[in-house]
């Protein structure tokens, strides 16, 4: 039976939820319930949504939520990619502010069977929590694209952007109690990269055409892809892809300047699961394999 799947998504600024959704999308054992945007230039975001969800021949809904974070001021306000949408058809009007509505009554509508994927910043998700608290533990299992656990890879971080986004509101989600709660960081998805001569020969299938173009607008200020987002997604099929820890993560919310960094600690008994490590072999054949 295929895993019923709801993804929250800041589609159009970094490339990789394009080509997160374009893998869901095409991923014969994904049932994906809805989508819902966050951050700002939310119709922008969901157009792009909407054009990877016709070239897939699907409609799925999808709902557009909060373009602006908990407390502190936007720092993603535009959807940059979504320049490249005069080449591809899409909707252009969808339900406004009712993301977490949508959200809360499609996870009780299916108790225990959704996985929420969340890879944006985490405003619709800590909302979701705060408004409905049972939620949590409605879900089958959390997992994110958030946050850095290890100082590993020299230059990431301390700070993952996600998380600093809006860190409130990743403070409010990582104190959800859910049964699997399930986080891939920065340190791990920077170890999946790809150049774009290997991009724009390996994107030329029909559904991952739209995301080349969307990437060409990425590759005027970015030399490669980090497939960060995708990363999260493959992990929901194939857990053996990255090698998870349990542990606690704490948010800093104190310092002005590291708010939103991501605390871990290595504890058996936590309520976390964190990946600190990834096979980039393995990941690359899962996900193309479904192309």
């Amino acid at each position: 039976m295929a895993m019923k799947i709801l993804l929250d998504t800041d589609i159009g600024s970094d490339i990789d939820d394009a080509v997160c959704l374009a893998y869901l999308l095409a991923n014969p054992d994904c049932d994906l319930l809805g989508i819902t945007t966050v951050t700002g230039d939310a119709e922008n975001r969901g157009r792009m949504a909407s054009a990877l969800c016709k070239v897939a021949g699907k409609e799925v809904p999808i709902h557009l939520g909060a373009e602006q974070p908990m407390l502190i001021a936007q720092k993603q306000p535009n959807a940059t990619q979504a320049k490249a949408l005069t080449r591809w058809p899409h909707e252009v009007d969808f339900p406004k502010g009712g993301a977490v509505e949508f959200l809360r009554h499609t996870i009780r509508a299916h108790p225990g069977e959704i996985t929420l994927l969340a890879i944006g910043p985490l405003t619709n998700i800590a909302a979701l929590f705060t408004a409905d608290p049972e939620i949590p533990k409605l879900l089958k299992g959390l997992v994110m694209m958030c946050g850095v656990f290890t100082n590993k890879l020299a230059g990431i971080g301390p700070l993952e952007w996600n998380a600093m986004l809006d860190p409130v509101a990743t403070a409010i989600v990582y104190h959800a109690g859910v049964k699997i709660h399930r986080s891939i960081g920065l340190d791990v998805t920077e170890q999946v990269r790809m150049a774009p001569a290997e991009v724009r020969q390996r994107f030329q299938v029909p559904l991952l055409r739209p995301v080349l173009d969307f990437a060409e607008v990425w590759f005027t200020h970015r030399d490669s892809i980090t497939f960060h987002d995708p990363l999260a997604a493959v992990t929901l099929f194939d857990e053996t892809v990255c090698g998870f820890e349990r542990g606690k993560v704490e948010v800093e919310l104190k310092s002005e300047r590291l708010a939103g960094l991501t605390h871990w600690k290595a504890d058996p008994e936590g309520p976390h699961e964190v990946a600190l490590k990834v096979d980039q072999q393995r990941f690359f054949e899962k996900y193309f394999s479904v192309f």
